[in-house]
């Protein structure tokens, strides 16, 4: 899941600098379900954080459909250089409610 999510993504954005990170672990044991992405484009420039996540989501299409949770940082190159990292928040553990924790 991860590879086609990298590959829709590159393909789409030609990004500068570009993560993906499975943090399935947090959630759903055994399903790769939740995801963070941080990418940086000068494609996003002029564009609102809003309209930058829904670039997002048709550029993953149907893959969309097999993700219960994503969590998208996308900035310009500017807005990388000047905030970086710092801005992009922990993500935070799961508090239960996953399939697994109903079955205990």
């Amino acid at each position: 899941m991860q590879d086609r999510i990298d590959a829709a993504l590159v393909a789409a954005f030609s990004p500068k600098h570009f993560v993906v990170e499975d943090e399935s672990h947090f959630h759903h044991r055994g399903e790769q379900t939740h995801y963070k992405v941080i990418i940086v484009s000068d494609l996003f420039d002029g564009v609102s954080r809003v309209k930058r996540h829904q670039q997002v989501y048709a550029a993953l299409g149907d893959i969309m459909q097999q993700i219960h949770s994503l969590a998208i940082h996308a900035y310009t190159m500017s807005e990388w250089q000047r905030e970086g990292l710092s801005t992009v928040p922990e993500s935070p553990l799961c508090k239960g409610g996953s399939l697994h924790d109903m079955n205990k």
